[in-house]
């Protein structure tokens, strides 16, 4: 397990910053529906008013990330790195909406693809798992010049949250981030896989296996004979992890993989301003290991840890924007005061 860096201690961060309520925006009632909300709508924020520029982030290895950059006309603010979930990619429902969201703030945003994710999968051999952190220093070591002369801010949604935290644990001081918010982070993987498991979780199991099956084999992915015989006989996530992302990553097992990736443990290491965000009725996701947490311990740490919301839903009243879009826009905002 990788150790934070050592380095100086920096001064205390002042007192957290007040966040807005959540109270859910019906019909979206209870955690299913706030979950699938945005697949049953198929909801596609438009992002037309700033027009993408492609980049592409050479990781080193041979395999080569695309990016889509969005600039507002306003200049002066940090640039805003999204990183998706699971089987997610720069185009996942929520990945544009917060876009829509920073955007309509005056942030510039960098919508990222995960090691063989989306646009990626044609252009990485390899897969990203919830604990390849170092992708994201290879990232930031090839960012363009320039683009975050203003400052550096990373947003994280499910397992790209998960590697988020992770990240900052082990960056500790010398985090390049100014400030961070984690999304529905699986902080505890292992009881994250074993939420998934539950009779009432069935359905989005079986979604979920399928679309990991598929980005895994698909495109330019390198995988033996062997690893592909190992996807095609999983018949759960976990057994998916243990015999094909845990070999292929130097884990013993998925116990393994899990134990070394879940963020719970990098959180005490963490000194970047970040906000924690999850919610207690998300389907996918226990809350156990978040009220575990010892979050006075670390003045670092804001936790939002709300009753409703589901898994990356928060569908608020008040707005169309997100409940907790406009929770990292104003925690930014106080964050980021001069």
């Amino acid at each position: 397990m990788s150790q934070p860096s050592p380095s100086p201690e920096p001064a205390a961060p002042p007192p957290q910053p007040s966040l807005p309520p959540f109270r859910a925006r019906g019909p979206w009632w209870g955690g299913d529906l706030q979950t699938v909300r945005n697949p049953l709508l198929r909801a596609r924020a438009d992002l037309a008013p700033w027009p993408t520029e492609r980049l592409t982030l050479a990781l080193g290895d041979g395999d080569v990330l695309p990016a889509a950059l969005h600039r507002p006309d306003a200049a002066g603010r940090p640039l805003v790195l999204l990183i998706h979930g699971l089987t997610g990619c720069e185009d996942s429902a929520y990945v544009r909406t917060s876009a829509r969201a920073l955007l309509a703030a005056d942030y510039p945003v960098l919508r990222l693809n995960l090691r063989g994710a989306g646009p990626a999968r044609a252009t990485c051999r390899q897969q990203y798992h919830a604990g390849r952190s170092d992708d994201l220093r290879r990232v930031l070591a090839v960012l363009p010049a320039g683009l975050t002369d203003a400052g550096l801010v990373a947003v994280g949604f499910s397992l790209g949250a998960n590697m988020l935290l992770k990240f900052l644990g082990e960056e500790g001081a010398v985090s390049p981030f100014v400030a961070a918010a984690a999304i529905s982070a699986p902080i505890d993987l292992a009881g994250c896989s074993d939420a998934f498991l539950r009779p009432r979780n069935a359905l989005y199991h079986r979604w979920l296996l399928a679309r990991m099956r598929a980005e895994a084999t698909a495109g330019a992915a390198e995988v033996t004979a062997k690893e592909r015989a190992a996807i095609a006989a999983a018949r759960s996530t976990w057994a998916f992890d243990d015999g094909f992302v845990a070999p292929r990553n130097s884990f013993a097992g998925a116990a393994d993989y899990y134990a070394r990736c879940s963020a719970a443990q990098f959180l005490p290491a963490v000194r970047t301003r970040t906000l924690v965000v999850h919610a207690r009725n998300d389907p996918w996701i226990p809350a156990d290991p978040y009220d575990r947490i010892d979050w006075a311990g670390n003045p670092w740490l804001t936790p939002a840890i709300v009753a409703g919301g589901g898994h990356v839903g928060f569908h608020g009243r008040g707005s169309g924007v997100p409940w907790h879009d406009r929770a990292i826009a104003s925690f930014l905002d106080a964050v980021l005061a001069p």
